[in-house]
């Protein structure tokens, strides 16, 4: 197959797929290398980075697919949000955050961290797909421990759970923890 050919068969595949395609699925369907579609791919993504096109071939969950633009966010968030918003709330988000980072994690484990009952949106966050239970915990009980799924992977574009940023990123730094520790201490004579 030659290349302009390999190029418009990966185009017209991830298209119409509904979920990333991998590299290892074209090369079966295209009878070629896994090394030569995932080369191609890349340098198809590189090609519309160079267009400037309004959207682009991502490897995303481990797959590639089409997506807008990060650059066009603000109107594609516009128009997925005419109607109808599923955005999470605040306490979801941080949920997904601790499940996202401290995975494999139980739901004890979340409450403490968060410091709040839990229940209810773990559960709103494995019916929208974003978690799933992935195994059981040792020890009394047994409890159910939680991760992230494909669908978390493919709505923050990221390719493995590896590509997050780092945690410390988000953490205050040693003088904010300083600063926090003092005005929380007791004065003397309160």
């Amino acid at each position: 197959m030659r290349d302009e050919e390999l190029r418009r068969a990966i185009e017209a595949v991830v298209l119409v797929a509904l979920e990333p395609v991998a590299p290892g699925l074209m090369a079966e369907l295209f009878e070629e290398p896994v090394e030569r579609v995932d080369a191609v791919a890349v340098e198809l993504a590189r090609r519309y980075e160079r267009d400037e096109r309004g959207f682009v071939l991502a490897r995303v969950a481990g797959g590639w697919r089409f997506q807008s633009h990060p650059d066009q966010a603000l109107y594609v968030e516009r128009f997925a949000n005419r109607d109808v918003s599923h955005r999470l709330s605040t306490a979801a988000l941080e949920t997904l955050a601790i499940v996202a980072y401290r995975q494999p994690v139980s739901r004890s484990q979340i409450s403490a961290l968060r410091g709040v009952n839990v229940d209810g949106v773990v559960r709103l966050l494995e019916q929208r797909g974003y978690i799933r239970a992935v195994g059981r915990a040792e020890g009394p009980g047994q409890p159910v421990l939680f991760g992230t799924t494909e669908m978390f992977l493919e709505r923050l574009g990221l390719d493995s759970i590896g590509d997050l940023p780092p945690i410390e990123d988000f953490l205050p730094g040693p003088d904010a923890v300083v600063e926090l520790e003092e005005r929380l201490r007791p004065s003397v004579g309160d």
